[in-house]
């Protein structure tokens, strides 16, 4: 027989990929609408089985993200759409030593109507870091911060971890 031999105390070793959400697909309202439409799919169930595809709409509807994979290790970046909220759809970037990560200020808006087509307006305001081609063209973004002092230091740490140049 042989022995197994465990280390309490080695850490153990951390996975070099980062995921970093991003936003909802449809937005706080389009979420909002996907959750009653997976609900009323669970009601509609019951009486018949169609309920089960107003289920999958709902639910595709409601936790639908974005986000973006970051491998430190073999220095690729991946955009990707989360269908369900678990199935990332992407493509992997290679980093390339002329690259540039940006700060850039995001502002995205989303209205609806409800009652009597009174407006309902909800602003998001956030700093995002993007990556950047050579020739200064906006590739993905990918994290998103709520002050510009943390996106500023995460981008020079980000930097420094996948060998780009510094920012000015």
């Amino acid at each position: 027989m042989q022995c197994i031999k465990f280390n309490i105390l080695q850490k153990p070793q951390q996975d070099m990929v980062t995921k970093n959400k991003l936003d909802k697909v449809f937005g706080p309202f389009g979420s909002s609408m996907g959750f009653f439409m997976l609900i009323g799919g669970i009601i509609a169930t019951y009486y018949s089985f169609t309920g089960l595809i107003i289920i999958l709409i709902g639910a595709f509807i409601s936790f639908t993200t974005t986000s973006t994979h970051i491998d430190l290790e073999n220095k690729k970046i991946r955009f990707s759409n989360n269908l369900f909220g678990i199935i990332p759809v992407g493509k992997w970037f290679s980093i390339e030593p002329d690259m540039k990560i940006g700060v850039k200020k995001s502002h995205r808006g989303y209205r609806a109507y409800i009652r009597g087509n009174q407006p309902i307006d909800i602003h998001n305001n956030d700093f995002r870091l993007f990556l950047y081609s050579f020739d200064n063209k906006q590739i993905m973004p990918i994290q998103k911060f709520n002050s510009y002092i943390k996106a500023k230091a995460a981008q020079i740490e980000l930097c420094s971890n996948l060998g780009l140049n510094n920012p000015e």
